[in-house]
């Protein structure tokens, strides 16, 4: 009828829709390599290291600023945003609307079919394990707040990720073109501990203060409500946040010491080119006094610095 709000539930139909739009992606991913990257980096002359990680990065700026647009605009638009209190009222959220199911079948469908680009891309062995773990992390996330019935949570969480590995990846292409050019992973480096700020403070507002009070607190899964009951627990919630708390402390611990290991590099780096540029500045002083001392050459006669010659007059005799 006119003005019905129609939703949706997942089910085993979302498998085959997931396999439709992972050869969409690989499509798009090769629509992307053959008209942008693979002509920038022609330019560029990369070495093949740098050439695999100037692809990796290219593809994913491209998603990332999609989706972090798309995902503003789905949680704008169902005012997720304007209404924090939405993420946990009415919990167990089992109906979605569809832009929001079409935007996870989408993720699911994108982080997937980089699964087959690892061989289409004939990435080096070295790389794989690395990718294949950011790869499970993202599916394990992505598809626990899809079948979880925590999409709204999720929304959010992606939003943050995404926002900050935009910033990085697109640091990774300017730092591939120009070496010297390192501004952009300054702004990542503060756009990462704001977001973890953000993640940290959403997950206790969320799981301290907001599933607690699910009016509905008995274990369903008919009806999607996996939580509510566990997070009535107050050992249990304070054990899931200190999991979550460490968790973030551990992510914070390696961006620390990757920001210490390239300052380190850094100053090495500007204190190998000032003693060089000392040595540089000793050596032509050097090369003066020696001049100066030994006198110059002129007509090919050795001659001293107020234009008389070095050797010594023999006096005639009367």
């Amino acid at each position: 009828a006119d003005g019905e709000l129609v939703q949706y539930h997942y089910g085993l139909k979302d498998l085959v829709t997931i396999l439709f739009y992972i050869f969409i992606a690989i499509i798009l991913h090769a629509v992307v390599q053959e008209y942008a990257l693979d002509k920038i980096s022609r330019r560029l002359h990369l070495s093949k290291v740098k050439h695999s990680k100037f692809n990796e990065s290219g593809q994913l700026v491209a998603f990332h600023l999609t989706s972090v647009i798309w995902c503003l605009y789905v949680v704008v638009t169902e005012g997720y945003i304007s209404n924090p209190r939405s993420l946990w009222e009415n919990y167990p959220h089992v109906y979605l609307p569809y832009q929001v199911k079409f935007f996870y079948l989408c993720q699911l469908a994108y982080w997937l079919h980089t699964l087959p680009e690892l061989y289409f891309q004939k990435v080096r062995k070295e790389e794989i394990p690395r990718q294949l773990r950011c790869i499970a992390l993202y599916l394990l996330h992505i598809a626990g707040a899809y079948l979880l019935n925590l999409t709204r949570l999720g929304l959010i969480l992606l939003l943050l990720q995404y926002f900050a590995e935009f910033f990085f990846h697109m640091a990774r292409l300017v730092y591939f073109t120009d070496e010297n050019n390192e501004k952009l992973f300054n702004v990542w480096a503060v756009v990462f501990v704001v977001t973890r700020l953000f993640t940290l403070t959403l997950y206790i507002l969320v799981i301290g203060f907001g599933l607690p009070r699910v009016e509905s607190q008995a274990l369903d899964p008919e009806r999607g409500n996996f939580f509510s009951f566990l997070f009535n627990n107050i050992l249990f919630r304070m054990s899931v946040l200190l999991l979550v708390c460490l968790f973030q402390a551990s992510v914070m611990w390696r961006f620390i010491h990757f920001q210490l290991r390239r300052w380190r590099e850094y100053w090495n780096e500007q204190s190998s080119r000032k003693r060089a540029a000392a040595a540089a500045t000793g050596t032509r002083q050097q090369t003066k006094l020696l001049k100066r001392d030994s006198g110059y050459h002129e007509n090919g006669v050795v001659k001293a610095e107020n234009g008389t010659s070095p050797r010594t007059k023999k006096l005639k005799s009367p």
